[in-house]
């Protein structure tokens, strides 16, 4: 794992092609903003410029003659936890996970896959039993107790760092690089882009009781979004948090149709200048720059999410040093380990494994 500790804060720069990937990455799977690493706040000037068709002249890994070498000069895969905080404010001192996604891009075979994690999940989270006895909490407590709000993350990464090790140690996941977006990024994301059309297949009500505000109410059927909506919409759980991830996914596919139109193709600039600011990752120049490459051979059907069965998690109430009684997930780790396993192979069970 790539580590890096140095934060800078400059204007985006002209050359913006090396942050193309990067922006699509983030719209694609931050829902409501987007792991396992908030190194630095990835704002450099690029030392890389890639004209179109995008060709870059980097090394192939090596394969054997057997095998098809990847693309681009890439690893064979590689695994980006992609995190939405909920923190207000435009930094990563505090806040949740508010959205917790792993995606695994293909470089042999074009393709990515992205994969949502619950979270409200209830997990071990190691290294910081130290402060106050601590061993145990929800998934998206991992990113908040790493960060330098609270601090009882030694390690290397902050917050991001403690939530990648803790889907590590808890399910086997695979993480090479991460990333994180805040919640006024996301919302300054989705304007740029003109909004997004959305098409719910039953109402989502977010309201409280005797509260008019129709900021929280979603009708069934198409409807426009700018991006105070569709942060509040990604955000909403009256149903539960597997069911606001089936919603996430419809934004996902809506934002996905938004981002390959000829006009928000033209109005990349804009996108990116609007939150390139403000995101955290750890990705280098030179990863970018494959992610880059490998872009214009992804199409809508080599992107593919994947979720975990709705049936294998029930609800349960524990007690938690910090949230006291509080509703968490309950599930077989044995068996989300074995969709882990097969989602870092680039494949996926079509039936409920045995634990």
């Amino acid at each position: 794992m790539a580590l890096c500790s140095e934060i800078s804060h400059v204007k985006p720069p002209k050359k913006y092609l090396i942050y193309i990937f990067i922006s699509l990455l983030f719209l694609l799977c931050s829902t409501p903003v987007l792991g396992y690493v908030s190194y630095q706040t990835f704002i450099q000037e690029p030392t890389v410029t890639l004209p179109p068709p995008f060709i870059i002249n980097t090394v192939t890994s090596t394969s054997t003659p057997t095998e098809t070498p990847p693309q681009c000069g890439g690893p064979r895969a590689m695994f980006i936890l992609v995190v939405g905080s909920d923190a207000r404010a435009n930094n990563y001192i505090n806040g949740l996970a508010d959205a917790i996604r792993i995606v695994r891009i293909d470089f042999v075979n074009p393709s990515m896959m992205i994969l949502p994690f619950p979270r409200d999940l209830y997990v071990e989270i190691p290294e910081i039993s130290d402060h106050h006895n601590i061993t145990h909490g929800k998934i998206n407590q991992a990113y908040l107790y790493g960060n330098d709000g609270f601090k009882y993350y030694d390690g290397p990464g902050q917050g991001l760092g403690l939530l990648g090790l803790t889907l590590e140690h808890n399910f086997g996941a695979q993480i090479d690089y991460g990333a994180a977006v805040n919640l006024q990024s996301f919302v300054k994301i989705v304007d740029a882009l003109g909004g997004i059309d959305i098409n719910l297949p039953t109402a989502i009500d977010g309201r409280v009781r005797n509260s008019v505000d129709p900021n929280f109410y979603f009708p069934a059927g198409e409807q426009h979004l700018n991006g105070y909506r569709t942060m509040i919409l990604a955000r909403l759980r009256p149903n539960g948090d597997i069911n606001r991830t089936e919603t996430q996914d419809l934004i996902l596919t809506a934002l996905f149709k938004k981002l390959f139109t000829p006009a928000t193709i033209v109005n990349l600039p804009t996108i990116i200048e609007a939150f390139i600011t403000s995101i955290q990752t750890d990705l280098t120049e030179t990863e970018i720059a494959q992610l880059l490459c490998l872009a214009p051979m992804l199409d809508s059907e080599k992107i593919q999410t994947v979720n975990f069965p709705e049936e294998l998690f029930k609800t349960k109430r524990v007690n938690d040093p910090i949230l006291g009684n509080t509703s968490v997930l309950d599930v077989d780790f044995a068996i989300l380990s074995k969709y882990v396993e097969e989602f870092n192979k680039g494949s996926w069970l079509d039936d409920i494994p045995q634990p």
